[in-house]
């Protein structure tokens, strides 16, 4: 994989604007959020509208859901067609801007099914993905990673995992990013791209997100990675640019583990 930006250290960086040129030559660019903060999906807009994708891949979407997406459709049409109030995620008119930046795009849906889920819970990972070989999922983590992912996992939820659900909990992770991936690279040779992958800051990450998995089924693929942070605190692990924006006031996480 060949990256086309340096990696943005620092503050200075999260207030530059984004231009044309921050994404120019990229074959995926993936976008990564925090999922509740406005901001966030606003500067997605923005970066859609640079980009003019030919398909955009939704974390938050199956694949029957993006086969809905009509951009000509108002917000609230558009998400009660979607079922959006059943799924968990943020309201809808967050995520409406991009579709519409996107006028001419195909989408794809790559959320993983709960079901699947408890499969890598309870088993293997491999056993649950059409192509674990090529996306490295055969193979365990290197015990540092996973010992580093272990603890993230943990903390996460709010140190109440007991610990021999942590590996599964890494595992689904995993199987999300390859996931991501797959539909990504299926995105790219059926559109010709560019793809524009919108996800979580988690997922978005070089070291160990969808980028690794894209760097061994697509090699030749340029990414183009953007991690958004709130105020000072910036997402880690390696993203080509960082933008950040103010934080959104939120209940504490833990109450619902109290």
């Amino acid at each position: 994989m060949k990256y086309l930006l340096p990696l943005l250290i620092g503050l200075a960086a999260p207030l530059q604007a984004l231009q044309p040129e921050d994404f120019a030559g990229a074959d995926i660019v993936i976008l990564g959020e925090v999922h509740d903060n406005p901001a966030h999906h606003a500067r997605q807009a923005q970066a859609v509208a640079l980009i003019s994708p030919s398909a955009v891949v939704w974390e938050m979407m199956s694949p029957e859901q993006a086969a809905l997406v009509d951009p000509a459709l108002a917000a609230d049409a558009q998400g009660e067609a979607l079922e959006w109030a059943d799924s968990g995620w943020p309201e809808f008119a967050m995520y409406h801007p991009i579709i519409a930046s996107a006028p001419g795009a195909a989408h794809y849906g790559a959320a993983v099914p709960r079901a699947q889920f408890m499969k890598v819970i309870e088993g293997d990972l491999s056993q649950v993905f059409t192509e674990p070989k090529l996306y490295g999922l055969d193979a365990d983590l290197p015990s540092d990673e996973q010992a580093a992912r272990n603890q993230l996992q943990f903390d996460a939820h709010c140190e109440m995992l007991p610990p021999d659900a942590i590996p599964g909990m890494v595992n689904v992770q995993r199987l999300r990013d390859a996931s991501f991936a797959q539909a990504a690279i299926t995105a790219w040779r059926e559109t010709g791209g560019p793809v524009v992958i919108i996800t979580g800051n988690g997922h978005a990450r070089a070291d160990w997100g969808i980028p690794r998995f894209l760097e061994r089924a697509a090699p030749d693929a340029q990414v183009v990675t953007l991690g958004q942070g709130e105020g000072e605190v910036m997402p880690e692990g390696g993203f080509d640019i960082l933008r950040t924006s103010p934080p959104v006031e939120r209940p504490d996480p833990c109450d619902a583990f109290r």
